[in-house]
C-alpha cells in the first residue's frame, strides 16, 4: 500500500488547483465590497457577537450597505440575533442569497445550514481522531467556501464575527487579503485583559490595521478598563458599552438594540462606537488609495 510520501505531486488531486480556482471567486465575490473588518476577542463570554450585531445595526440604519459572516462554526449565533434564523437557503446565479434581516443586513451563518437545535457541527472523516487532526484546515476551508460562494453583492462593510481563539484571527487574514482591520472586544475584567491583550499582538502581526478597542459590559465588573489596555497596547479605544440586559433581550428576539431603544445608553454608545469606526475606515481606505 502507498503511502502519503510514495506518492508524486498531489497524487492528480488537483486540490492546489481546487483552492486557486475557490480563491479566486473569493476574490471576484469581494470586489464590491468597500471594508472588511474582523470582530475579534479571543475571550469567550464577552459579548463579542452582540456588538457586532449592533455596530451592523447602525450601520445600517445610517443607510449603509452591510453584510455580516458569521465565522463561530461551532457556536454560531448571528442569524438568530440579526433575525434570520431559519430562513431557506436560495441559490442563484450569483451565488448563495444571504438572507437579509429586516434593516437589510444580508447574513450568512452556518446556524442556516444546521437541521435543528440540537444539530452539532460535525466534520465528516473516517475517524474522529482524524477529524480532529484536519479540523482547522476543515474550518478554513469551510469559511472559504462561505466567502466564496455567497453572492454578497456591493456593500459598504462586511463585518466578520470570529470565534473565541487568537489563532482564528490569522486565518481570517490569511484568506482576505484586502482586510480592512480588525475590531477587539474586552470586559473590564483581570482574566479578559489577559487573553485580549494577546489578541491585540496577534492583530497588530497581521498586517491590517487594529482599528480598534471596544470595551464591552462596562460597570458590571470591578476590573481593569479597556481604555487602560488600549493605551498599554497602543491601540485606539473606540468606547465602552455599559452593561444591559435588555441588551441581551433584544439580541434574543433577533432586533438589534440600536434600532429597537436607540435613547438607552448602550445603544447611544453602540452607535457612537459605529461613527468612530466608519470614520476610521474612510481614512484606512484614504491612506490605501
Amino acid at each position: 500500500m502507498k503511502k502519503y510520501r510514495d506518492i508524486a505531486g498531489d497524487g492528480g488531486s488537483n486540490i492546489v488547483g481546487q483552492v486557486e480556482a475557490q480563491q479566486a471567486r473569493l476574490l471576484a465575490r469581494l470586489q464590491d465590497v468597500r471594508a472588511i473588518v474582523a470582530v475579534v476577542s479571543g475571550k469567550g463570554g464577552v459579548g463579542k457577537s452582540s456588538v457586532t450585531a449592533n455596530l451592523a445595526g447602525a450601520f445600517a440604519l445610517r443607510g449603509a450597505r452591510v453584510g455580516v459572516l458569521d465565522a463561530d462554526l461551532n457556536g454560531p449565533t448571528m442569524a438568530k440575533m440579526l433575525g434570520v434564523r431559519g430562513r431557506t437557503l436560495v441559490v442563484g446565479a450569483g451565488g448563495v442569497e444571504p438572507p437579509v434581516s429586516a434593516l437589510g443586513i444580508r447574513v450568512m451563518s452556518m446556524d442556516l445550514l444546521l437541521a435543528d437545535d440540537a444539530t452539532p457541527l460535525t466534520w465528516d472523516a473516517p475517524s474522529q481522531a482524524e477529524a480532529h487532526t484536519w479540523r482547522g484546515t476543515m474550518e478554513a476551508n469551510a469559511l472559504r467556501e462561505f466567502l466564496a460562494d455567497t453572492g454578497w453583492g456591493a456593500l459598504d462593510v462586511l463585518l466578520i464575527d470570529l470565534p473565541p481563539g487568537t489563532d482564528r484571527l490569522a486565518t481570517i487574514a490569511g484568506l482576505v487579503p484586502g482586510l480592512s482591520g480588525t475590531v477587539l472586544v474586552t470586559i473590564p475584567s483581570d482574566v479578559s485583559r489577559l487573553v485580549v491583550r494577546k489578541s491585540i499582538t496577534v492583530a497588530q502581526q497581521t498586517g491590517a490595521p487594529v482599528l480598534g478597542l471596544v470595551e464591552n459590559m462596562a460597570g458590571m465588573f470591578p476590573g481593569p478598563g479597556g481604555e487602560a489596555l488600549a493605551r498599554e497596547a497602543g491601540v485606539p479605544f473606540l468606547g465602552r458599552v455599559p452593561f444591559d440586559p435588555a441588551l441581551a433581550a433584544a439580541a434574543d428576539r433577533g432586533e438589534p438594540y440600536v434600532a429597537v431603544a436607540p435613547d438607552a445608553a448602550a445603544a447611544r454608545a453602540l452607535s457612537d462606537i459605529a461613527t468612530l469606526l466608519g470614520d476610521t475606515l474612510t481614512r484606512v481606505a484614504r491612506a490605501r488609495s
